[in-house]
């Protein structure tokens, strides 16, 4: 194995879970963010405003 390969693997097993963690955070501020249900939207609500999220 070459260094280019040595070197590309170790930057997709760096790549890959910081990719799903992103997709996994982002989906959860969504639905954090558009949520109708009083209890949740009650437990987001200081979150979502800190972040800038608009939820009215």
């Amino acid at each position: 194995m070459n260094t280019t390969t040595a070197s590309r693997a170790a930057s997709a097993s760096v790549a890959l879970p910081a990719l799903f963690a992103s997709i996994i955070g982002l989906g959860l501020i969504v639905l954090a963010g558009h949520v109708q249900a009083d209890a949740l939207h009650d437990a987001a609500h200081d979150v979502r405003h800190a972040t800038g999220f608009p939820c009215h």
